[in-house]
């Protein structure tokens, strides 16, 4: 494996104007999550979704992957002065339904009035890059993650590299950031079937391999419909006959028939497969 591993370096900063802080430093203190206040003012109610989010930490909580809530000292009618959640509200709501969880540590800022907490908040959830799904992919292969290994081994012997985003660069053959469309065909599929209809992709030079690629050699090489006449060598020459106009005919096929842009693209390719001698006479 290739080490990724380096040491922090700034970057340049000229032209910019550093901010000096205007409040003094985060403290970390331990507290009970249960003695924490949410504020809805500005944070989504805990609907169905938030639910089964916090139970799904409840039951996987680890320290390991705690992330520390974000909260701040404020007056709370009836009660005084106590600690509002400005960030991490699942987190200390899965702390206090944890039988297990006395105290958590909390990162305290200062931000004594609502619209403080509130530009904090939005500055929390804004102001950083979200993570792709590819880079979770990596991160799992790292952690030995048993289906993202199994995913990452179909690629390699499918010729498939799974890219953390995209290059900056035009595509090479075999690359893609479509993890979720290869991990839900690894899921449908059995290991041995994923493979091959990746390598019936990169056989043909698919750059990037896209998710309605994937469909759309799924489709053909396991719809008996198709996958009578299919196999990873004629898609993969089927793929090469149909360019470059495939995209178009299939766009052309889609918007006529109504039909998803993945199976309009199945349709192009499957009608530039090699025909067989009896067919063709």
């Amino acid at each position: 494996m290739i080490e990724r591993l380096r040491k922090v370096e700034p970057i340049s900063i000229a032209g910019l104007t550093p901010k000096k802080p205007d409040a003094g430093m985060p403290i970390v203190e331990m507290v009970a999550p249960a003695d924490l206040y949410l504020d809805f003012d500005y944070q989504r109610e805990h609907g169905e979704r938030s639910e089964r989010l916090i139970r799904r930490i409840v039951e996987r909580f680890s320290w390991s992957s705690y992330k520390m809530p974000i909260c701040a000292f404020a007056e709370v009618e009836g009660v005084g002065t106590a600690l509002k959640v400005i960030d991490g509200g699942h987190t200390v709501t899965a702390a206090a339904s944890n039988p297990y969880i006395d105290k958590i540590p909390v990162m305290i800022i200062e931000a004594p009035d609502t619209p403080l907490q509130a530009h904090s908040f939005i500055s929390h959830n804004t102001d950083r890059l979200a993570v792709s799904a590819a880079q979770l992919h990596h991160a799992a292969v790292t952690a030995g993650d048993e289906d993202a290994l199994t995913v990452e081994q179909v690629c390699q012997r499918a010729g498939v590299r799974i890219l953390r985003g995209p290059p900056g660069r035009p595509f090479q053959a075999g690359e893609t950031v479509a993890i979720a469309s290869i991990k839900a065909l690894v899921s449908r599929r059995s290991a041995k079937r994923a493979r091959e209809i990746l390598e019936a992709l990169v056989k043909a030079g698919r750059a990037p391999v896209t998710a309605n690629d994937i469909k759309a050699g799924e489709m053909l090489l396991t719809d008996p419909d198709y996958a009578g006449e299919m196999d990873v060598e004629v898609l993969a020459g089927a793929i090469v006959a149909a360019a470059p106009a495939a995209e178009q005919d299939a766009k052309l096929f889609a918007a006529a028939h109504r039909v998803p842009f993945w199976k309009a693209l199945a349709v192009a390719w499957f009608k530039k497969r090699p025909r067989r001698k009896a067919e063709a006479a």
